[in-house]
């Protein structure tokens, strides 16, 4: 039996959806306005959000297991402390959005601007990720290793510490990024714009795949 009820075109207060959890059900919200709702500490595990308005929605310590956030609008929402365990976030813009201390474990994260979000301290083990901006975003100590990049724009990002050994990336770039103490062994840098990387990051490379052209622009500094 299906206990997901759907909602359209509305603008739902938290009120209504805690009246939907105390009913058992599920929700799918399409096209709704949700903007600056304080969604903390819901248990909103299944749901999905389609079209809908998230600027500046807190959901923080919520329980967001398997939900689906796909071509929202949630800029400056915070999901500090949420629980986004095997969700998907598809499309949409999650610009100077928090995940501090999220669990994205086996998250998928597709085709999505993230400019300027914030990952501190997120779990992201099996999580996976492409066609993502993320200029300017912070995810220091995160780890990519052996994980295939498509597409994904971290210029001018916070990479401190990040892990991307036996990683390869394709169409990407780390243009003027932030890579102190980052790990690359074993990775194929071959498709990633490394614009802007000083002499002295030089040494971050050493053990991974670059280009003749890229190898030279590295020690002349020629990035055009």
């Amino acid at each position: 039996m299906d206990h997901t009820r759907t909602l359209a075109d509305q603008t739902p207060s938290r009120a209504e959806l805690e009246n939907i959890l105390s009913q058992g059900h599920r929700a799918s919200f399409e096209n709704c306005d949700l903007s600056g709702l304080d969604l903390s500490d819901l248990d909103l595990s299944g749901w999905q959000f389609t079209g809908c308005k998230l600027a500046r929605t807190a959901f923080n310590g919520a329980r967001l297991d398997e939900v689906r956030f796909a071509n929202c609008r949630a800029a400056g929402a915070s999901f500090v402390g949420a629980n986004l365990q095997e969700a998907t976030i598809e499309g949409g813009d999650f610009s100077n959005t928090s995940f501090r201390a999220a669990t994205l474990n086996a998250t998928g994260i597709l085709n999505c601007k993230m400019t300027g979000s914030d990952f501190t301290d997120a779990k992201t083990l099996g999580f996976s990720i492409e066609g993502v901006l993320l200029v300017l975003a912070v995810l220091p100590r995160m780890s990519f290793r052996k994980m295939t990049l498509k597409e994904v724009d971290f210029t001018d990002a916070d990479l401190r510490s990040c892990d991307f050994r036996d990683a390869e990336f394709e169409s990407c770039s780390l243009r003027d990024a932030h890579l102190p103490e980052c790990r690359f062994e074993g990775a194929d840098l071959r498709g990633a714009d490394l614009g802007g990387i000083k002499l002295t990051d030089a040494r971050l490379f050493r053990g991974a795949i670059i280009s003749r052209h890229q190898a030279r622009l590295i020690c002349w500094g020629n990035w055009g």
